[in-house]
């Protein structure tokens, strides 16, 4: 199943590929094992890295630098300070529009499991693996050792609904890059090595379960020109903007940054 984002080149975007029933489906991240992966290589667990949905809650960006708690929820007033100070340091250039962008030469196969990050190399792919984060009530497909999602409930952070994902209904709940890749390309990846591209679009910190349309409707754009339609979560999403930036290096326009603060003011 392709889904498709257009950039502002026009550009199509990642395909939402799902992990195969019952195969390539290792035990979930945080067992010290060694499992199969898809290609039938074998991949070794870290036993130090919670597994997707073993943290349910919902936390402000600043507690959550690895991606591990799902979707998005308000700043607290009492870190507006820390928050403000995150955005602060993100580095600020002019968005260049570098040639030679394309998603699957440039930042890999979409949604694959053989990247450095976490819950990467466990044998599922990164978009089941954001899925089983972000969902609540999930049901899983039999036999397939948690890989596959079949159903379950979203409270969507972009729009504040609660959106009932069905696997028949892909495109209802597609998974966002909070920077998209389109975007870091033309703030420095186009630079970056190919294993750093390929990082980045598979960290969970850049990675949100949210509403399809919503998704389509950012595209590839910065934060001066998208915000969330959910207001409380401004901050949340600027400051998950910035913790990535920061990580990976991407700059932002002047007009990024102070769209960033303003929203956390």
């Amino acid at each position: 199943m392709l889904v498709l984002r257009l950039s502002h080149r026009g550009v199509a975007a990642a395909a939402a590929l799902a992990c195969l029933a019952g195969t390539g489906c290792a035990a979930p991240a945080g067992t010290a094992s060694v499992a199969a992966s898809a290609t039938g290589s074998s991949v070794r667990v870290a036993p130090s890295t919670p597994p997707p949905g073993s943290r349910p809650d919902r936390v402000s960006p600043l507690r959550d630098r690895s991606g591990l708690h799902p979707g998005l929820t308000a700043v607290p007033p009492a870190e507006l300070g820390s928050a403000r100070a995150q955005i602060r340091r993100v580095a600020v250039a002019p968005r260049v529009d570098a040639p030679g962008y394309d998603r699957e030469a440039g930042f890999g196969p979409a949604w694959t499991d053989a990247v450095d990050v976490t819950w990467g190399r466990d044998g599922c792919k990164t978009r089941e693996q954001i899925l089983h984060r972000d969902l609540k009530a999930i049901d899983f497909r039999a036999g397939t050792r948690d890989c596959v999602v079949l159903g379950g409930i979203l409270q969507e952070p972009y729009t504040g609904r609660t959106i009932e994902f069905s696997k028949s209904r892909p495109q209802e709940v597609q998974i966002d890059h909070v920077i998209p890749l389109s975007f870091a390309w033309d703030h420095g990846a186009a630079r970056w090595s190919a294993s750093k591209r390929l990082r980045l679009a598979g960290d969970p910190l850049n990675l949100l379960a949210v509403d399809g349309a919503a998704n389509q409707s950012k595209s590839d754009s910065g934060p001066s020109a998208w915000l969330p339609q959910n207001r409380p979560v401004h901050c949340a999403y600027a400051v998950r903007f910035a913790l990535v930036a920061r990580k990976y290096g991407v700059t932002a326009s002047a007009a990024d940054r102070r769209t960033m603060l303003r929203a956390c003011a």
